[in-house]
């Protein structure tokens, strides 16, 4: 069975690819010209040239497939031009839908996002796959999106598209080669660039995981179906508390304003405009982290099998793997752990 993943040379497409392909599948890629290919380096892929927003190469690409994970999109919380995030996300989602409908695939595993779930809810009530948001919730480009790219699934699935659709929460572990923003956290944490922190939080999940989680909605995910692929719900102190012990830095002790984090993320954007560079504090990720993006679970666990494994291994992957590609400057990431292991 030919399997096409578009978004393999992201974190979570890359994970996709290598999962599937230690299964036996046969798996094609879709991939830009202009796309790092350094994620799918020793994986025997079939790569097809191509992009969301041109229908011909989604159609070449999709002959003689039998199934579909899409997982590319546009994934900045900044951007000059805003009008390319919707295109790559919306309208190239649903440009895909229609090819893969028009191929006849058999199924079609679409990767939204944890954001169009984990918006404030009323109560002790955890968000979970049957909270219903709203647009006017979604905090920036990137997550308004996205919440859009999912209806587009949604709508698919009602009028008989084989579409089930995942929702990943924060993943961790190694192959984060862009970084994303968590993994952004570990490395900032790893070069002591983190004196303070903010209170939010996060579900952190293994990236391995996340994969997995993937293959299992296209096996046993109901079609129409959201399902949260995620494992432990975190504050940033904590998760900075757990790279102190895997690394034996001290997490930082000052909790920062979301003012001041909110007046910084401003002056930054200002200035990044003036030098035509991408944000390093970006203002939608700051306003994100007003609220903790804490999840229900359990959905996945009961109907596809899933079982996420202990995040405190995956937080430790990912902290070997930044110190051995050159992210943590003039020390071992890993090494505070391992020295007292060995006392």
């Amino acid at each position: 069975m030919t399997t096409l993943v578009t978004g393999s040379t992201g974190f979570v497409g890359s994970h996709v690819a290598r999962q599937l392909i230690a299964a036996g599948y046969s798996v094609r890629v879709l991939v830009r010209p202009s796309s790092d290919l350094r994620a799918l380096e020793g994986l025997a892929v079939e790569r097809f040239e191509g992009d969301l927003r041109d229908s011909l190469s989604l159609d070449r690409a999709m002959k003689g497939v039998r199934r579909v994970f899409h997982l590319a999109a546009d994934y900045r919380l900044w951007a000059q031009n805003r009008d390319e995030i919707y295109e790559s996300n919306v309208q190239g989602t649903r440009r895909l839908l229609d090819v893969a409908a028009q191929a006849g695939v058999d199924r079609i595993v679409y990767t939204s996002t944890v954001a169009t779930i984990a918006v404030p809810s009323r109560g002790s009530k955890l968000p979970d796959e049957e909270t219903k948001a709203t647009l006017e919730q979604m905090i920036g480009h990137y997550k308004r999106s996205k919440f859009l790219a999912e209806l587009e699934a949604i709508k698919a699935a009602s009028s008989g598209i084989p579409v089930v659709i995942v929702n990943p929460t924060a993943p961790v572990g190694p192959g984060d080669w862009k970084p994303t923003p968590t993994g952004r956290i570990i490395v900032d944490f790893l070069n002591g660039r983190m004196p303070a922190y903010v209170d939010t939080g996060l579900n952190v999940v293994a990236v391995e995981d996340v994969a997995a989680g993937h293959l299992l909605a296209a096996e046993k995910g109901r079609i129409g179906e959201r399902y949260i692929l995620g494992a432990r719900n975190m504050t940033l102190k904590e998760i900075l508390e757990v790279l102190a012990v895997i690394t034996g830095r001290p997490a930082p002790r000052i909790r920062l304003p979301h003012a001041v984090a909110l007046a910084a993320g401003y002056a930054d954007e200002w200035f990044s405009r003036l030098v035509g560079r991408e944000p390093q504090i970006p203002v939608e990720g700051v306003r994100m982290s007003r609220h903790r993006m804490f999840v229900a679970g359990g959905k996945a666990e009961r109907e596809l099998g899933y079982a996420p494994k202990a995040v405190e291994a995956a937080l430790e992957r990912a902290a070997q793997w930044y110190e051995q590609n050159g992210y943590v400057r003039g020390r071992s990431a890993a090494g505070g752990e391992a020295q007292r292991r060995a006392a």
